[in-house]
């Protein structure tokens, strides 16, 4: 059994709000009484993608499980690779590979530079594409990024989703071991599919996303600021099924 811990959406500022929601999620991780295969945060790291944002989510996101972390829109490619994964800055997409015991994790890069809408360059399409090839027939892979493929139903969110999605549907179709998609950016946990695959978001560590049908106290209160930060719990069982639980954490400062 493959159990992944995916969160998204930290938006780590110069405050201590996000800081501390982070770091309840992160310690209740830490807390398991189980070593998780993976822990997954697609994405909005820092908030304005500050130096000082990135290093801070640096220390915050450390774990005693494998992490790995995808940029979105609030995030800048150069100063996400140096402060958070400390490598050399360049602007091209940041894609990187997992290969755990039973499953493969993609992680792409789905952010546009500048914008809040989402799109998978040419590039990371060909790295996707190369890694499906060469993991085995056998061995489930989840692919994984920011903004979500699909409609969600909010237009403050579906109006800067993943456009173009119709390639990566391509590539979907030509791999049946693409099992699953997983991504953030919309702040609350959804369940939906994509080319015939489950579509799983993780909710947002800093907020939650008011849906249409809820009320709002004016046309831009997009968000709840009191609904406490949440994750995701995806497991995968030796006969491949997928499961996803969503687990609200207790709000700092409350029990």
């Amino acid at each position: 059994m493959i159990v992944i811990a995916h969160l998204s959406d930290t938006h780590i500022d110069g405050g201590e709000r996000s800081a501390e929601r982070t770091r309840a999620v992160m310690d209740h991780l830490e807390d398991l009484p189980y070593d998780l295969d993976a822990v997954l945060v697609t994405g909005d790291i820092a908030d304005h993608a500050l130096p000082e944002e990135y290093e801070r989510a640096r220390l915050l996101l450390t774990s005693r499980h494998p992490v790995m972390i995808c940029p979105g829109n609030h995030d800048e490619r150069a100063a996400f690779r140096r402060h958070l994964l400390g490598r050399p800055e360049t602007t091209a997409p940041i894609n990187q590979v997992h290969h755990a015991a039973g499953v493969v994790i993609a992680l792409c890069d789905s952010s546009v530079p500048g914008k809040d809408e989402g799109f998978l360059e040419d590039e990371t399409l060909a790295w996707l594409e190369d890694t499906l090839t060469r993991a085995p027939a056998r061995v489930p892979v989840l692919v994984g990024f920011h903004h979500p493929p699909a409609r969600l139903h909010v237009p403050f969110v579906d109006g800067i989703r993943q456009f173009g999605a119709e390639r990566l549907a391509a590539i979907a179709d030509r791999h049946p071991n693409l099992a699953a998609f997983l991504c953030g950016h919309a702040h609350t946990p959804a369940a939906t599919t994509f080319a015939g695959r489950p579509l799983l978001v993780a909710p947002g560590v800093v907020s939650t996303l008011r849906l249409p049908w809820e009320h709002r106290a004016h046309p831009e209160d997009h968000v709840h600021l009191d609904q406490p930060p949440a994750l995701a719990f995806h497991i995968l069982d030796d006969e491949g099924r997928l499961t996803t639980h969503y687990r609200c954490l207790p709000a700092p400062g409350t029990r």
